[in-house]
């Protein structure tokens, strides 16, 4: 994960089945983004960045740590794309929990680009929210 106040940055990822929460402030003018591999909302789950769990909770505290108002978050999801077939998806998973996290935690989700069989690169400007992709 990263949190920035720097109008100046864009945060960039490439996402398969894995997803990317882009969640700002803009009233604060402070925004960040996370990566995770597997949703990790069982038992299973070490406190392992990779697992979504970890990673949700790390940029939000992120987040409030660097002056974001909780209420004012917002958030957008990327991937949780099927990009090998006949394999377990994955990303089906990754992109559920991220829904049920964010309504869990009262965050609104403003846009998403979730599922197909395609990865995508993710570019985010943190201090507004804006968020673009291309499809890979």
């Amino acid at each position: 994960h990263y949190v920035s106040r720097d109008p100046h940055i864009v945060l960039t990822t490439i996402l398969g089945s894995c997803v990317a929460t882009c969640m700002w402030d803009a009233k604060s003018g402070v925004g960040g983004m996370n990566h995770f591999l597997l949703p990790g909302d069982d038992d299973t789950a070490s406190e392992h960045v990779k697992y979504g769990v970890n990673a949700m909770e790390l940029l939000i505290n992120g987040l409030l740590q660097q002056g974001a108002v909780r209420s004012n978050l917002r958030a957008k999801l990327f991937g949780g794309a099927q990009v090998v077939r006949n394999l377990s998806d994955i990303g089906a998973k990754n992109a559920a929990f991220a829904r049920r996290f964010l309504g869990l935690e009262g965050i609104p989700c403003m846009a998403e680009s979730l599922g197909g069989t395609q990865a995508r690169r993710i570019r985010f400007w943190p201090t507004t929210g804006r968020a673009g992709q291309l499809l890979l």
